[in-house]
């Protein structure tokens, strides 16, 4: 009995490394950890993908995600960006693959954004995470959106130097004339 559970031992042991490696051998990076901007702005980053194995790596695509850390706050991550997802070309042993993601601000608060490098259907293994970038976004308060101070503040300007106009005219139309 303990022989068998000892030869059960060892062969998990020889099979879990071989799943984890193929992970393992990618690794993902980003060129910044924070990046503070505001509502509407946008913004982009770069992610390495790093082969680190003896062989080609192929098969896999870079996926890109945005959660919120603010409880409450609603994430549509394909308004922050229109290409989530890239289909990678193989990645030879030892080299490397960089990626630009843009992105726009589309939620005021806190966040994470972070890429994984996942296998394709039908390939084996797991996703590679690269680490999260902490997003803050300010929320824009602004007192000329959109240009539109000059409006706000210049049509009640021009309608009340009309009605003066139009006050001092019947005055002087309604005073009687006084003889010299």
């Amino acid at each position: 009995m303990q022989r068998l559970l000892y030869v059960l031992v060892v062969a998990a042991l020889l099979v879990i490394p071989n799943e984890a490696s193929a992970a393992d051998l990618l690794g993902v990076n980003v060129d910044r950890s924070r990046i503070e901007t505001e509502l509407g702005h946008k913004f982009s980053f770069r992610t390495t993908i790093a082969n680190h194995g003896p062989t080609a790596a192929t098969g896999y695509v870079a996926h890109l995600n945005v959660l919120s850390y603010d409880r409450g706050v609603y994430v549509d991550p394909e308004d922050w960006s229109s290409e989530r997802t890239r289909y990678l070309h193989p990645i030879p042993a030892g080299g490397t693959a960089t990626i630009t993601w843009k992105m726009q601000a589309v939620n005021a608060g806190h966040f994470a954004v972070y890429v994984a490098a996942v296998p394709q259907l039908g390939s084996a293994g797991r996703p590679t995470t690269g680490p999260a970038i902490a997003v803050t976004v300010a929320d824009r308060t602004t007192l000329n959106s959109g240009g539109i101070l000059p409006l706000a503040l210049g049509v009640p300007a021009l309608l009340a130097a009309a009605w003066l106009g139009v006050g001092m005219r019947r005055r002087r139309s309604s005073s009687p004339a006084h003889p010299s």
